[in-house]
């Protein structure tokens, strides 16, 4: 995801990283070249003049915008949703880190090193959600914060996040039977790590489940049927101004076309996506700081970043 700060309105003109526009550039060359051939021509295909009342444009225009509006509300309902359920999982992170820092009843002088082993895990947890989400294997973050013997077990495994899960609850299974935790503490945490199978689970269910192919694909169609049919009922009425006009419109619905698919995927790796890999190091680093894991400094956004 890209993140800048706020800007004056004129470099926002201007500004190229962030924008679909390097995504559509190529097709809005097409359609002004093709605009620029309609206007030289008169509006004619081989001698034969096209007639097309403008008013059809505005009533396709105004029944394309609400279609438009639909899909890019389906698209920014399953980004936020997205963003919703990392933002849970940040707080769920640093409840369960205090939880096993302040509730679990050890005094011996392995505990401390214990309950960072666990509170690693948590952190794996969530880099291995990243990864799935993301199609990677995630490899130097699982071995870096998990034993040999716990990489070694994750080996062919599908749902990695739900094998770590296993790690920590079997752990706390454990201090239970210890008598370092009593049963309603337990309980206590294990709706905690319920809740992390539930972010989990959500975030599988928006990645399997794009929006319906049969919808992208009628708006994709109008939305160029559209901008190329424009020329020939502007030509007569706008002149040599037709050209600019078509490429503005064109902009704007070709971006906006753009942005829907884009937005549609939230956990990708473009520049609209959601920064995962930084909320991924945002947790850690809180996480690590409660449970006094020694760690670098936590990386800020500059001017942008993609992440």
């Amino acid at each position: 995801m890209i993140v800048r700060q706020r800007t004056n309105w004129l470099k926002m003109l201007f500004i190229w990283r962030g924008s679909v526009l390097k995504k559509i550039v190529v097709q809005l060359i097409i359609i002004s070249l093709f605009s620029l051939a309609i206007y030289y021509f008169k509006g004619k295909i081989f001698d034969y003049k096209v007639h097309l009342n403008p008013t059809i444009f505005t009533l396709i225009g105004l029944a394309l915008a609400i279609f438009m509006g639909f899909c890019n509300s389906a698209s920014y309902d399953r980004f936020w949703e997205g963003r919703k359920l990392w933002g849970l999982l940040v707080i769920e992170t640093r409840s369960l880190t205090r939880q096993i820092l302040s509730l679990v009843n050890d005094s011996s002088p392995e505990a401390k090193e214990e309950k960072q082993k666990i509170i690693k895990l948590i952190s794996a947890f969530c880099w291995s959600l990243n990864y799935q989400l993301r199609d990677k294997s995630g490899t130097e973050h699982l071995s870096r914060l998990l034993s040999p013997e716990q990489v070694d077990q994750l080996k062919d495994k599908k749902f990695i996040p739900s094998i770590i899960l296993g790690f920590i609850a079997d752990w706390l299974s454990e201090q239970n039977k210890k008598g370092n935790i009593d049963t309603i503490v337990m309980t206590t945490m294990d709706h905690q790590l319920n809740q992390f199978s539930n972010i989990s689970g959500g975030c599988e269910r928006i990645y399997n489940t794009p929006l319906p192919f049969a919808y992208s694909i009628l708006l994709h169609r109008t939305v160029y049927l559209y901008c190329f049919w424009l020329p020939f009922g502007l030509v007569d009425s706008l002149g040599w101004v037709m050209p600019l006009i078509v490429l503005l419109i064109s902009y704007t619905f070709i971006a906006l076309d753009a942005i829907i698919q884009e937005i549609g995927e939230p956990f990708g790796e473009e520049e609209n996506d959601l920064a995962l890999n930084s909320i991924c190091r945002t947790i850690e680093f809180s996480i690590f700081e409660q449970a006094e894991i020694p760690q670098g400094e936590l990386k800020k956004p500059d001017s942008y970043f993609i992440d």
